[in-house]
């Protein structure tokens, strides 16, 4: 009986260990060398990948799909291009996707003033930053709708990341620089500011990431910080999750909240629920189970709340630095981006510690 027992104890320990092997299995899908991938969507129909990049060298495309491993500018050629002048018809400087169960693709192009950037202030930059909404019809290629966010401060705007609710025909996205959550009506193509500089979507000032073992700051002194940044929308559009990156709390409210125009701050500040403690995050995605994704780059892994509120473990792996933007495939995969952020020269003294190729990766869905 005792040899059973322990031949039965045995092979649990390595039915456990292949089953965490399993879980944990980091694949590369794609790599660009020095070009830093930030934005990461995938259609659900047709498991499309889309991914975006700053307008930095060395830039090739703001926009593109990724075909055989490849970069191929989206919708084409033309809005790639790096034009100043007519910035409504080119890209000036793409952060987000969003691949909606539409089959469209809405790309937020985003370049914030210099004071209202994340990254500080940069005397190159506009005092009026630069954003606009793209809806592109994924069966044709077509843009068919843009939005321009005219009712916005853009001196003080820094629109970040976006998801769409097309029950209510409504886009909500985070904005750090005004510490809230902007709704815009898809209809009329007016946007609200909701839950500004709320404790929900306020860093904390004396938060300093920590990463690789050292504090991200910058020459200057001064620490990496960031307001409400990752979102993530249920498949039902019932909940809007949100976060900022410097804390560890993660927020959500029902969408009925934010629709309700007639709604005070108060009220609406009193709707949200505080649902778990994650550690650091950077980005967010929610899968049909109702699972919400989470970046968590101290311990270099993905991390996911399930509907109960537990904290659970995706993976783990040493290449996952600044998990940054999230796509789920209809082939069970989550895709990601690393945008390794902590890693450059300017939170280095100089030094780009940076792990070059810059890569797509995907891992299997629990």
């Amino acid at each position: 009986m005792k040899k059973i027992t322990t031949s039965i104890f045995i092979i649990g320990i390595l039915l456990s260990i292949s089953i965490m092997a399993q879980e944990s299995k980091l694949i590369e899908v794609a790599s660009f060398g020095k070009s830093q991938p930030i934005g990461v969507s995938v259609s659900a129909k047709t498991n499309r990948l889309f991914v975006s990049f700053p307008n930095r060298e060395p830039y090739v495309y703001g926009l593109t799909e990724i075909v055989n491993g490849q970069r191929m500018p989206y919708p084409d050629k033309e809005w790639n291009k790096v034009d100043t002048i007519n910035t409504n018809s080119h890209f000036v400087n793409v952060q987000d996707l969003y691949a909606d169960e539409k089959n469209f693709l809405w790309v937020l192009d985003s370049k914030p003033a210099g004071g209202a950037s994340i990254f500080g202030g940069d005397q190159t930059q506009k005092k009026n930053g630069q954003f606009k909404l793209l809806q592109i019809n994924l069966t044709n290629n077509k843009v068919v709708n843009v939005y321009h966010f005219n009712d916005l401060p853009k001196d003080k705007s820094a629109l970040n990341d976006v998801v769409i609710d097309h029950d209510k025909q409504l886009a909500y996205l985070s904005d750090p620089g005004l510490s809230a959550i902007v709704v815009l009506d898809l209809k009329s193509g007016k946007s609200r500011m909701l839950l500004q500089r709320d404790k929900a979507t306020l860093a904390d000032p004396a938060f300093i990431l920590h990463l690789d073992n050292r504090d991200v700051v910058d020459g200057a002194g001064k620490p990496f910080n960031s307001n409400v940044n990752g979102i993530a929308l249920t498949h039902d559009n019932k909940y809007f999750y949100f976060r900022a990156i410097n804390q560890t709390k993660l927020y959500r409210i029902e969408t009925q909240f934010l629709a309700d125009a007639k709604l005070s701050e108060t009220e609406i500040s009193q709707a949200v629920e505080m649902v778990a403690e994650t550690g650091v995050c950077h980005g967010m995605i929610a899968d049909k189970k109702g699972n919400i994704y989470l970046s968590s780059s101290p311990d270099y892994s993905i991390k996911y709340v399930s509907p109960d509120g537990k904290l659970h473990t995706l993976v783990t792996d040493q290449r996952l630095s600044w998990p940054d933007s999230f796509g789920i495939g209809n082939d069970g995969y989550l895709y990601l981006s690393c945008s390794q952020i902590n890693r450059q020269a300017k939170y280095n003294n100089g030094k780009d510690r940076t792990d070059y190729s810059y890569r797509i990766y995907k891992v299997k869905l629990p």
